[in-house]
């Protein structure tokens, strides 16, 4: 090999490596703006924040990471997968930010960053239109309930139905097949936020009903990102937009499209409840 191809290949390598280097030097927010893509986790069967309608992924989750990518002028890349594998989606750096939305808990802040709450998510139970063995949350004693595997909800729901005695919960890969149980008969209750089961019994009025009051502790749903340095700035970018959106109007906006009100959630959450 004469000395100027070997020039010539050395430089190469080592144009590589400073690529890749300083591709890795980049954190979260420069190499977003660098792409013009905000890359985000999230699964599609938690109407209204995300599902599938007409073949198109639409929702509070959709409506709201628009607001927030015009504002930082950018776009947004969604990867979608079942719920229980969207966490361990991003902490393997598969996506910046999960908009799953996440329940705000202790044990979540100490392991996420959150952002500002995006609505309320208070636990309540869906049961079937009419059913008169559940009037009040306390009646799903000794009988069998579910919801979605590794939510937040299901574990409340597990922890309120074990306070009532004997339980029977089961758990669903995701919500939809915990709704269609419903519908059959072959549980009575299905765990969830009021915002979500609100939203599927107005949908499906003839089939099912809110049971009141909601059983749960007083919690909030956010977006998350991994608790590091490379995703800090970012968050902050992210935070600073969504406050934005709040304070004037859009989120309220947002909210009643899909919920038929408006949530009157805190800028932050520094001590969850859950």
């Amino acid at each position: 090999m004469s000395k100027r191809l070997v020039l010539k290949t050395l430089l190469g390598v080592s144009l590589a490596l400073g690529l890749a280097m300083g591709a890795q030097a980049q954190d979260a927010l420069a190499r977003t703006k660098a792409s013009g893509i905000l890359k985000i986790g999230t699964e599609t069967a938690f109407a209204p924040f995300d599902f599938i309608d007409a073949g198109n992924h639409v929702g509070l989750n959709s409506d709201l990471m628009n607001e927030v990518a015009k504002e930082m002028g950018i776009k947004v890349e969604w990867t979608t997968l079942p719920w229980e594998g969207v966490l361990p989606g991003l902490e393997a750096k598969k996506f910046d930010m999960v908009t799953g939305p996440v329940t705000i808990t202790k044990a979540r802040m100490e392991r996420y960053r959150f952002t500002p709450p995006i609505a309320e998510a208070t636990v309540a139970l869906l049961k079937r239109k009419g059913d008169k063995t559940v009037m009040k949350p306390e009646d799903i004693a000794g009988k069998p309930v579910g919801g979605g595997k590794a939510s937040a909800q299901l574990a409340q729901l597990k922890t309120f139905a074990e306070s009532l005695g004997k339980a029977d919960v089961r758990e669903y890969p995701g919500n939809n097949e915990a709704y269609a149980d419903l519908a059959a008969g072959r549980i009575v209750a299905v765990g969830n936020s009021l915002p979500n089961i609100s939203y599927v019994a107005q949908q499906r009025s003839d089939t099912f009903e809110v049971v009141k009051p909601a059983f749960g502790l007083k919690t909030y749903f956010g977006y998350v990102a991994r608790k590091d340095d490379d995703s800090a700035k970012l968050m902050d970018a992210i935070t600073t937009a969504m406050l934005k959106i709040k304070g004037d109007g859009r989120l309220a906006k947002i909210q009643n499209k899909w919920f038929g009100a408006s949530f009157d959630t805190p800028d932050s959450v520094p001590t969850p409840a859950l």
